[in-house]
Order: structure tokens, then sequence, then C-alpha cells
């Protein structure tokens, strides 16, 4: 069996570990309404994609 003949330090440990974090997700703003948005989505809020309405949205 495969044994690794010297222990790896932490610091090899964590540079090979650097590119494993957690990103925060890109947004943008609606403009229509002004909420932020993750680009190419439709806006949750109004229910427009690109300045044209694609959903009808119920006002409660």
């Amino acid at each position: 069996m495969a044994v690794p003949k010297r222990r790896t330090s932490k610091s090899r440990r964590d540079k090979r570990r650097s590119h494993l974090h957690l990103t925060a997700p890109s947004l943008t703003t609606c403009p229509q309404c002004h909420e932020p948005v993750m680009p190419h989505r439709i806006c949750p809020s109004c229910g427009s994609y690109k300045g044209r309405p694609v959903l009808v949205t119920e006002e409660v």
C-alpha cells in the first residue's frame, strides 16, 4: 500500500486548500424596482427581465 514518506506540513496543506473557500454571490440591481438581483435571473420582486415584464406578480 502507498503510504506518505513524510508528514504534510501545515503550510503545504493550507496552500492546497486555499481555493476551497466560499465566494459571495454577485448581485446587480433591477432596473425597474432597484432591488438586488442575481445576474441573468428574473427579478423575484417585480418579475421583470431585461426591462420587460416576464412574470405577473400579485400585489396584496
